[in-house]
């Protein structure tokens, strides 16, 4: 594990991205709440939410950061038959919140996942990524386009 006790406290943001491709008609039912799963939309947003809290049980060597804020977007796209998921994590640590946005991210794709794949098994997950982050030495960084 990284030594961090020497860094300064400072207050640090990130944001990840993914999606959820499926079939244009179960992104229909999805977003008008007819799975038969039920509220999928909420359940992913509260999975990214409980799961980005529990990041250092989860990736070894990460280090337990105490999180002030975790917010999870969902936004569904039914003709392109796809979920847009982004995840913000802030906290003031010696360590970025990276890991955290991007684990919000991948376990609200993977409950999105799950409560559809009865219903279209070629669903698939794809494009989680870190879009910014900011604060510590590295300062702001963003994903340029393309």
């Amino acid at each position: 594990m990284v030594d961090i006790a020497g860094k300064p406290a400072t207050d640090r943001e990130a944001v990840a991205r993914g999606h959820v491709r499926m079939s244009p008609e179960v992104a229909r039912r999805l977003a008008r709440g007819e799975l038969p799963k039920g509220d999928a939309l909420g359940a992913a947003r509260l999975a990214g939410i409980m799961a980005a809290k529990r990041t250092w049980e989860l990736i070894p060597l990460c280090h337990p950061i105490p999180l002030s804020h975790v917010a999870v977007r969902l936004a569904v796209e039914p003709e392109a038959g796809e979920v847009i998921i982004e995840a913000a994590a802030r906290a003031r640590a010696a360590t970025g919140v990276e890991m955290e946005a991007l684990v919000a991210v991948a376990a609200a794709a993977l409950t999105i996942y799950d409560m559809c794949k009865g219903l279209d098994p070629a669903a698939e997950i794809a494009g989680v990524h870190v879009v910014e982050k900011s604060g510590g030495k590295g300062g702001t960084w963003q994903r340029g386009e393309g």
